[in-house]
């Protein structure tokens, strides 16, 4: 029995740790699209030396780690579609016979994946460890190392760190299989949604700089999310080319 009981209160402080870990991830994802039903308008820029490149705006739909988008400016990229559901995502414009199986980890503009403009599921689809705390901004934050499960996920590898006070993504750091940092991102909240009556910060702007050129940045800006129901079809990869 004595046995049992130290063997019971060594693992027992292991559990709330993990479920912290899991809660304060968990929360962070629901402020980047891991909800019921969302919708928001996301316009991406890549810019060099603080000039417009090139501009592309995404009409975005997302339930859960689904999500499904059609490109509205501009006009050469008008109606292309995008559609993940889960890890797996595709791609479809006028003109395909079918959609085209595409990587999250895919280029979209600039430093720009295809997997940035969709929700996150940092709790579910990486392994967590717990960094010493550091400070963002002068705001207090939790810092974890994150390791991909698979490799279907847009990073092999995320530093990232979440405000205590807001429970959101503040700062991340990408990282190749090899320990390379090659990419890194500042979120900003400045939108509000309600989810389950309650008023949560929600994404506004995500700003991508490229470690390999100097003065690249790549701004993901997202206006007017809205929570409201979304129906089974719009996630239909049968119904994706209509």
């Amino acid at each position: 029995m004595r046995r049992l009981y130290l063997l019971t209160a060594v693992l027992l402080p292991c559990v709330p740790a993990w479920a912290d870990t899991q809660a304060v991830l968990k929360a962070a994802d629901e402020a980047r699209g891991n909800v019921r039903g969302i919708a928001w308008q996301v316009a991406i820029e890549a810019m060099q030396d603080e000039r417009v490149l090139d501009s592309l705006v995404y009409d975005i739909k997302a339930r859960s780690f689904n999500v499904a988008g059609v490109s509205m400016a501009p006009p050469k990229y008008r109606g292309n579609k995008i559609l993940m559901l889960g890890p797996s995502m595709w791609f479809y414009k006028q003109g395909l016979s079918k959609p085209v199986p595409i990587s999250l980890r895919q280029k979209l503009m600039g430093d720009a994946s295809y997997g940035d403009i969709a929700s996150t599921n940092y709790a579910g689809d990486y392994e967590a460890t717990e960094l010493p705390d550091e400070e963002v901004g002068g705001e207090p934050c939790y810092v974890y190392d994150l390791k991909a499960r698979t490799e279907k996920v847009t990073y092999e590898r995320v530093r990232y760190w979440v405000s205590k006070a807001r429970e959101v993504g503040v700062k991340a750091e990408y990282y190749t299989v090899s320990g390379k940092k090659f990419k890194s991102a500042a979120m900003e909240y400045g939108n509000l949604v309600n989810v389950d009556g309650k008023a949560r910060p929600f994404l506004s702007r995500i700003t991508l700089r490229g470690e390999l050129l100097n003065g690249a940045l790549t701004h993901l800006t997202v206006r007017e999310p809205r929570v409201e129901p979304l129906p089974d079809y719009v996630f239909d990869l049968n119904l994706f080319m209509r």
